[in-house]
């Protein structure tokens, strides 16, 4: 039974111990740890917030403008709501909406971008002239023109716009990568054994490109979130559906800054900057783990300490030529030469 050149790469990388330790490199970055563990808490909120949110964030009530207290952790806004059932609740939006939109548009960005640098030729003119048209749309203002026409631009909506405008520039950089992978040697070793074309890409390409892709799908995620939030902020997004963007719209319009309740939008900002620190550690980590020149944690690099004290020499060998250091003998006197040329000149009696 033949083996194809993808079984021999999966067959020696199992066999190998190293390979092991390479695929927990990338977990063993403190950068990475400390976004993978932000980000497991806001998913873990998005999922059971609803049940965790002491009140309905919708409910009114007479405690109106409290700060954070034992009762309200995060104080209440100007009709009496509560903010940290708010944010709870919140949390589920945000993260739907960047995460959908990051897997649509990273599906878009890996079938065109590798399809196009891979097959070449007319496929590959035509793919990327799909993706200059798509690199130039705006997506916020197109969302904003759906969102006029739409009376209800829920949160699905609103990420499939999202990932239908922000695909072409990750297609871009596949295709680029695509383009430096498809004559390698494996890739041609590959194909002199007849495997089909489809076969390759899957088994040969897609694994070389797969932190490429990983950090697309990031970058994608952070894009959408922050407009979604941006979106809700502004008043163009439902601002029935709540999420950190409709707490902080309703903290604006009710001017909470001017009446000094800091609590109503601090929550809420600190949450966008958590998540989005932790999902641009997490790009980091990638970028570590895919550059050698970027390794410090995440990679095999160590640091290189030089011994004080050392100086590298040349001492002496058999043919004159001195290769050490010179043995230790009394300084050169100044005034000898001289004395010396005096000597010369003199006539001989």
């Amino acid at each position: 039974m033949a083996v194809t050149a993808a079984e021999v790469a999966v067959l020696d990388a199992t066999d190998t111990p190293a390979s092991n330790k390479r695929r927990l490199r990338f977990l063993r970055g403190r950068k990475t740890v400390v976004g993978l563990a932000i980000l497991a808490f806001f998913v873990l909120l998005a999922i059971a917030g609803p049940w965790l949110a002491p009140y309905d964030p919708d409910k009114m009530s007479n405690a109106i403008l409290q700060s954070p207290s034992g009762a309200h952790w995060f104080g209440t806004t100007q009709t009496g709501q509560d903010v940290l059932s708010q944010i709870l609740v919140g949390t589920r939006g945000v993260l739907v909406v960047g995460f959908i939109a990051g897997i649509f548009a990273t599906v878009f960005s890996v079938l065109i971008g590798v399809s196009a640098g891979f097959l070449g030729g007319v496929a590959d003119e035509l793919l990327s002239a799909l993706s200059n048209v798509f690199l130039v749309i705006p997506g916020l203002p197109l969302i904003i023109i759906i969102a006029s026409f739409v009376s209800d631009a829920g949160d699905l909506l609103i990420a499939g716009v999202i990932a239908l405008t922000s695909w072409a520039w990750g297609a871009r950089v596949l295709r680029a990568q695509t383009l430096s992978l498809r004559r390698r040697d494996y890739v041609e070793a590959a194909r002199a054994t007849g495997e089909s074309t489809w076969r390759i890409i899957l088994f040969e390409v897609l694994p070389n490109l797969t932190a490429v892709i990983a950090s697309g799908f990031v970058g994608t995620v952070i894009f959408a979130i922050l407009s979604e939030i941006t979106l809700a902020f502004i008043g163009v997004a439902d601002i029935s559906d709540w999420n950190w963007g409709t707490v902080l719209f309703w903290a604006q319009s009710s001017q909470a800054l001017a009446q000094g309740a800091w609590w109503w939008f601090v929550p809420a900002g600190l949450c966008i900057a958590l998540l989005g620190m932790s999902l641009a550690l997490i790009n980091f980590g990638i970028d570590e783990f895919v550059n050698p020149r970027l390794r410090t944690e995440t990679g095999a690099t160590k640091h290189v300490r030089m011994r004080v004290g050392f100086t590298p020499v040349v001492r002496g060998t058999h043919d004159g030529r001195s290769s050490g250091p010179a043995a230790p003998g009394p300084e050169p006197d100044p005034v000898a030469p001289a004395v010396r040329a005096t000597h010369d000149k003199e006539p001989s009696s």
